[in-house]
Formats: C-alpha cells, structure tokens, sequence
C-alpha cells in the first residue's frame, strides 16, 4: 500500500455560533469570514453548534441558524456537531488536566473573587488563586485550571503580535462552572482539536481568549490552529451587536444585500454583485489577495 506524503494538514475552519437567538449582522461577519478564509483557500468549512448553556437557549434557534446560513448560501461541509452532545470529550480533558495537578476545586463566589482581586490590588475579574492551596473546608463551586506567571503571545493574521501575561491579567480559570456546565474555554479547543480545525476566524472581541486557550492546548497536548480575528458589528452606542444590545435578525429576503454590507464591515469596497453567484465568486478572489495563507497550507478534501 503506497502511503500519504507528509505533510501540513489540509485547511479545516468552522463557524461556531450560540443558539440564543436568530443569527444578526455581527454573526454573518463572523460566518462570511470563516466561509471565505476557507473557500480561498480550498479547506473544508464546518458549523458547530456551540449549546453550552441550556438556560441562554432559545428554543427552534439551532435550526433557524442552520436554515439561515443555507439561504444565504453557506452550507457545513460535513455533519453539524452540537456541544452539548459531547461531555464525554470534555471530562476526558478535565480528568487529563486533574491527572497532570492542574485543575482544582474553586469555592468563591463572584463577589469573593471582586473583593480578594481589589485587595490584591489585581485588574477587576482577575482570579487570585485564593483556592490553590484548597476551599479550606467550604464546599468547591467550580473548576479552575492553574495558570502559570508567564507570558503566552501569539500571531493574529489580522491584528499582529498579542501577548498576555495570563497569571496576572487573567488568573487562574474555569473549566467547569458552578452550576456544571462545561466553560466554553476547555470545550471549544478540546472540539477544534477534535474535528482537526487548522484555522479559527471569528470575531475580535474574542481575541483576549486566545492565550487561555493556546495554554490548555500546550497543557493537553492539543495542536494550536492559527488565528484570524475579524471586527466586530456594534450598535450606535459602541457595544457589540447582540441580541441583548438591540441586534435584529437578518433579512433573508435581502440575502445579497446584507452579504454586502457585511463585506464592507469586513474591510472591503462594494462589490456590487448582481447574483450572490457572482459576489461570491469576487469576494473569494479578494479574500486570497488579502489574507493569502503560507505555502504550507493545502487544498483540503472532504
């Protein structure tokens, strides 16, 4: 039998929404965005539903996201994956981090964490690994994992250098929440490493999420994909759009045009298309020109 030649592996991206609500401008940004990286360069594009948190979910919302990517012409190569369906995966993942004296029980509240940051004189938010050494007889809330004093830094395609100094900007955190639901840090790399995700292309307001999971990904011996972060979509105010800052749910009926107004958000002039035929076939030549990857990367096959 004639063996594969070495080498990198294939482009594989995804989009990964929340199923809180109709999809809105800021997430055809993000879908637009991961569809075209994948489509210039010939990788496979999945959809992954990404259903943490039962009590944020809007019932029918899954399907209505996967109907409304179709309608505006992006389709999952491959069966969409729901998180919620695999746990199994993630307590593989903590019971590696536990087996490696990483993961450890947490029983402070929100307001204990605001009080301790403020007396160690840390940013807010920032956890000061007050249960590192143990609860001291309270009962553990949460999960954390043990960050380190270092910096980890990475190479965005879009924004360049990011560094952070996890210890002190971040603290030690979750992996799995007070009320047991698994923390979307632990899940989303242990599922991109799973369904072999070279390339993650989402929104900037996610950037600052990236160090924590480059470092789980070293902890578990996972691959780091590389990383493009797109601007987001905010309302007149300046907040990101979502559905809890007034965002409305696309226009299926104005597919082309809100496909437009979403490569403009991304950077781009007008294409003015007259099909979406057609603005897909321009917007996938601009995309390469733009953010072409290295020679390393080759097509994919399904």
């Amino acid at each position: 039998m004639n063996q594969a030649p070495a080498g990198p592996p294939a482009y594989r991206g995804r989009f990964a929404p929340s199923p809180t609500g109709a999809l809105h401008a800021g997430s055809l940004v993000a879908a637009l965005a991961s569809w075209l990286d994948a489509r210039a360069h010939g990788g496979i594009w999945l959809v992954r539903i990404e259903d943490l948190d039962p009590p944020r979910e809007v019932a029918g919302a899954a399907r209505e996201i996967v109907e409304t990517l179709a309608a505006f012409g992006m389709e999952s190569d491959a069966p969409i994956v729901n998180q919620g369906r695999r746990g199994a995966l993630y307590e593989a993942a903590l019971a590696r981090l536990q087996a490696l004296g990483l993961a450890y029980g947490c029983a402070c509240s929100r307001r204990d964490i605001e009080e301790l940051a403020a007396q160690s004189g840390l940013p807010a938010g920032v956890y000061p690994g007050t249960c590192r050494a143990g609860t001291r007889g309270r009962p553990a809330r949460a999960l954390r994992v043990r960050v380190p004093a270092q910096v980890i830094a990475f190479d965005d395609r879009a924004c360049g250098r990011y560094a952070q100094q996890l210890e002190r900007e971040v603290g030690d955190f979750v992996v799995r929440r007070a009320d047991g639901l698994w923390a979307y840090q632990l899940a989303v790399i242990v599922d991109d490493a799973e369904q072999g995700i070279t390339d993650v292309v989402r929104g900037a307001d996610l950037i600052d999420n990236t160090p924590r999971q480059i470092w789980l990904q070293r902890a578990l011996g996972l691959p780091t994909p590389r990383y493009l972060h797109v601007p987001v979509v905010t309302n007149a105010a300046g907040e990101k759009l979502s559905k809890q800052t007034g965002a409305v749910a696309l226009d299926r009926a104005d597919a082309l045009g809100e496909l437009e107004r979403a490569w403009v958000h991304l950077g781009f002039e007008r294409i003015g298309a007259d099909s979406r035929a057609a603005f897909f076939a321009r917007a996938i030549e601009l995309w390469r020109a733009r953010w072409g990857m290295p020679s390393t990367i080759v097509p994919a096959t399904n």
